[in-house]
C-alpha cells in the first residue's frame, strides 16, 4: 500500500515524499511582478514538502489577473526566483513554477500597464474583483486573434525556459479554475467559430498546443498540468465535463504528471485515472461537511489507487511543517478560511489571498 511518505520519481523530478503543496496565490510580488524576501521564506518554510507547487505565475504581462502577482516575462523577474528556489534548495526541497494566463479574470486598475482583459470570445465574468479602488465589476473582455493565440503559445514556451533558468524542477501548466486555458476549454466562454472554437476537439486545440510548445522548451520530464474538471470558479460552465476531459485527457503529450483538482467530482477524477498511463496528482475535494481536505483525505486517496501522489493547499498555507505534523498525527494550526474569498471553496486551492 503506498504512504503519503514514500519517495517517488515524477519526470526527472525526485520526491521525498508523496505529499505535494498545491498552488496558492499570495499576492506578495512587487508592483513589476518581481519576486521577494516574504516569497523565498514562504516556501523554504514549507520545503519538506515533496514538490512545491507555486502560485501562478504569468507568462506575460496581459497574463496578470491580481494585483501583486509574479511574472516571469522578463529578466528581472526570471533573477528574482532564483533567490526562492535556492532557499528551497537549501532546504532539501523541490520547487515547480505554476505558469497562469488569467485570461478575462481581472482588471485595468490592477496593473500600470492597464491592459485590457483577453479571452477567446468576448464575454463578461460575472462576479467583481478586488483592485485598489475596491471591488469592480469585471469587463468585457478582447476576443484573442488567432496570430494573438500563437504568441500567447510562445510566450508560456519563454516562461517556462525563464522557468528553468531561475533554478526551478519544473513547470506546471494551469488549465484550470476559470483561467485562460480553462476558458478555452469551456462552452460558455468559448464562442469561437474558428479552428479553436466549437467542437471539443477545437475546444481542447489550444491547451494541447500550450502543453507541446512547454515540453519542446523545457522537457516532457519537466512538464506538468492541472485541470479542474467540472469546476464552476470564475463563472465557468464547461457544458460537456465528461466528454471534454475524455478528448483533452488522450490528446496532452507525456508529463511527469498531471494534476487533478478534484471539485466534488470524483467519478470523473476516476475517469481521468482511467485514461491517464502517467503520474497523476489529485488535490482532493474536502468532505461534504468540512474544510479543509485533511491528512486522512489524502491518504484515501492513495487507498484507492486513484492517484500516486496528493496535493494539499490550505493544510500546508496554516501548517508549513505539515508532513511532520503528519506523521505526529497533529496536532494542527486551524485554517482561517476568512482568507480566502468566493463562494462554496472547497476543494479550491487558487483563490488569492489577501493577508501577509
Amino acid at each position: 500500500m503506498t504512504s503519503l511518505f514514500d519517495t517517488a520519481t515524477f519526470g526527472k523530478i525526485p520526491l521525498r515524499n508523496r505529499l505535494l503543496m498545491a498552488p496558492m496565490t499570495r499576492n506578495r510580488a512587487t508592483p513589476e511582478g518581481a519576486a521577494t524576501a516574504l516569497m523565498a521564506e514562504y516556501y523554504a518554510q514549507r520545503a519538506t514538502s515533496g514538490l512545491i507547487i507555486t502560485e501562478g505565475v504569468q507568462p506575460s504581462q496581459v497574463g496578470q489577473g491580481f494585483i501583486n502577482t509574479p511574472g516571469l516575462h522578463t529578466p528581472e523577474q526570471v533573477a528574482s526566483w532564483r533567490t526562492v528556489t535556492d532557499a528551497v534548495h537549501a532546504q532539501g526541497g523541490r520547487i515547480m513554477v505554476q505558469l497562469m494566463h488569467s485570461g478575462r479574470i481581472g482588471h485595468p486598475s490592477l496593473y500600470a500597464s492597464a491592459h485590457e482583459p483577453v479571452a477567446p470570445s468576448p464575454v463578461r465574468a460575472a462576479g467583481r474583483q478586488f483592485t485598489p479602488e475596491g471591488l469592480q465589476e469585471y469587463l468585457v473582455p478582447r476576443e484573442l486573434t488567432t496570430a494573438e493565440i500563437d504568441a500567447t503559445v510562445r510566450d508560456f514556451a519563454d516562461a517556462a525556459r525563464g522557468a528553468m533558468e531561475a533554478g526551478f524542477d519544473g513547470v506546471q501548466i494551469h488549465a484550470g479554475n476559470g483561467f485562460l486555458l480553462h476558458q478555452f476549454l469551456s462552452e460558455n466562454t468559448n464562442h469561437r467559430t474558428d479552428a479553436y472554437g466549437g467542437s471539443v476537439a477545437n475546444r481542447i486545440r489550444f491547451t494541447v498546443e500550450v502543453t507541446e510548445a512547454v515540453t519542446a522548451a523545457v522537457g516532457n520530464e519537466h512538464t506538468a498540468v492541472r485541470v479542474s474538471p467540472g469546476n464552476p470558479y470564475n463563472d465557468i460552465a464547461e457544458g460537456d465535463t465528461e466528454a471534454l476531459y475524455a478528448a483533452l485527457v488522450p490528446a496532452l503529450p507525456e508529463l511527469a504528471f498531471l494534476e487533478v483538482c478534484e471539485i466534488v467530482t470524483r467519478p470523473v477524477t476516476r475517469a481521468v485515472r482511467d485514461l491517464w498511463r502517467g503520474n497523476l496528482v489529485v488535490n482532493p475535494h474536502a468532505a461534504p461537511d468540512s474544510f479543509p481536505a485533511t491528512a486522512r483525505t489524502a491518504q484515501e486517496v492513495l487507498d484507492e489507487g486513484l492517484a500516486d501522489a496528493v496535493s494539499l493547499g490550505a493544510l500546508f498555507l496554516a501548517n508549513p511543517d505539515l508532513p511532520a505534523r503528519i506523521a505526529a498525527d497533529g496536532p494542527y494550526n486551524d485554517v482561517d478560511d476568512s482568507t480566502f474569498y468566493g463562494g462554496d471553496h472547497r476543494g479550491y486551492t487558487d483563490y488569492p489571498t489577501l493577508t501577509a
